[in-house]
């Protein structure tokens, strides 16, 4: 599974780099507005993922169980139907709805019109966006994760390149900035197709249900918009305690999303295994130990990595230090939840989630009270020990099946097999 787990980590940092990080270095030379509509409208983007977040998901789980057992080329034509109907749902009213939503997130009309600027290119390119994600899912449901993260690695190298031309180069500001990330994915997923095509199996006709790719992914997707909902709540809990707590607070997410990032991997390669009906060992134990291990690596490097944003890290280091408590049930959490998933138990977990979020929250506000921004600390880690302590999560065993086995013996002769 740590096999699998290492380049889906590497695909999900640079997907993640790409759309907060580069983007962010070559605007800021246009000055702080156009820093701050970057971010506002990137922020718009990842709400938008986590909205189509269900489609990818369903699709890499149910492929994983159909591969060898069932026709796949049905549920790859209802996922191509699922994503142009998404794409149009959500990215159209994104495109007209641009300058209402650019003045929601911020009061400034200059840096709400910049933001509009890059909202009206970026959202036009969610359906690029939302295809490569479903190419990736069918890729990953066969076992590859090495596709997907070349995939990445082509797409930052390409936002690198074509970043300074248009933002400098032609002029074009911050809307260069959305115009070359738009066409680093286009060129991303024109070489992703070419792969797909190769590597779907050519099986007999059949049926796939629409419904059973969504309700299947829905719950993972629920549960991503959750924690980005809780996390904009927690930044107005940790903003009453002023701007240096707020901004230590947004540099140690950025910092501990490094290790985060590896827990979800572990999720991913729990999920693509177990929907295979392959070995995970268990999840459960590799998500705890690797909730310790970025906790000790953060606590390390907190201060000099802290440094590297600010000229007063304090703020940032405490933060970190606290979120040893934090981190390793979250480890344990994320990564278990690959196995729930694929096992249809996602519902369960959404709901897991849930419940330690509504402990979560009325504690960092009464905590918060009594201890300062320390309180909303404490009350992450007893949020998300509640959660994983109610998650149908597998703690000892017989490794976990999915529905649906899939014996690689009756893979058919006209698809290539794609080993992990």
């Amino acid at each position: 599974m740590l096999k699998l787990a290492l380049p889906i980590y590497v695909e999900l940092l640079t997907a993640v780099v790409a759309v907060s990080v580069i983007d962010l270095l070559w605007v800021a030379g246009l000055g702080e507005a156009a820093i701050a509509a970057v971010t506002m409208a990137t922020t718009v983007e990842y709400f938008a993922y986590g909205l189509v977040l269900a489609l990818p998901t369903g699709i890499t789980v149910l492929v994983g169980r159909r591969d060898g057992v069932a026709p796949i080329t049905p549920l790859i034509r209802t996922g191509w139907l699922l994503w142009l109907a998404g794409s149009i749902a959500i990215a159209l009213p994104c495109v007209l709805l641009r300058e209402p939503l650019a003045g929601l997130l911020t009061a400034d009309a200059a840096t709400a019109a910049l933001a509009a600027d890059f909202l009206l290119v970026s959202m036009a390119g969610l359906p690029i966006y939302f295809a490569q994600t479903v190419a990736d899912g069918v890729v990953k449901g066969l076992g590859n994760a090495k596709v997907p993260m070349r995939n990445a690695l082509i797409c930052n190298a390409l936002v690198i390149a074509l970043d300074p031309l248009f933002i400098y180069g032609l002029g074009l500001g911050v809307q260069g900035a959305a115009l070359a990330t738009v066409l680093a994915r286009a060129v991303t997923l024109a070489v992703s197709l070419k792969t797909l095509v190769r590597l779907a199996p050519r099986d007999a006709a059949g049926r796939a249900g629409a419904w059973e790719i969504i309700g299947t992914g829905l719950p993972m997707s629920g549960d991503f918009l959750a924690r980005a909902l809780v996390g904009l709540l927690l930044m107005e809990i940790v903003a009453r305690f002023g701007v240096a707590a707020q901004a230590g607070y947004g540099i140690g997410l950025k910092i501990m999303l490094v290790g985060v990032m590896a827990f979800y991997a572990l999720r991913q390669a729990a999920m693509i295994r177990t929907a295979r009906s392959e070995e995970t060992g268990s999840p459960l134990r590799t998500g705890l130990l690797a909730g310790a291990a970025v906790a000790l690596a953060l606590n390390l490097v907190a201060a000099p990595a802290a440094s590297l944003f600010t000229d007063d890290p304090e703020a940032t280091v405490s933060f970190l230090r606290w979120m040893t408590l934090y981190l390793i049930p979250f480890g344990g959490l994320i990564a278990a939840g690959g196995v729930a998933q694929a096992s249809g138990r996602g519902s369960r977990l959404l709901a897991a989630t849930l419940a330690g979020f509504a402990v979560q929250l009325p504690l960092a506000y009464l905590l918060s009270a009594w201890l300062g921004v320390t309180g909303v600390w404490l009350a992450m880690a007893a949020g998300t020990t509640v959660s994983l302590v109610a998650a149908p999560v597998r703690r000892a065993g017989a490794p976990e099946r999915a529905p649906a086995p899939a014996p690689r013996s009756t893979r058919t002769a006209e698809g290539p097999r794609c080993d992990p």
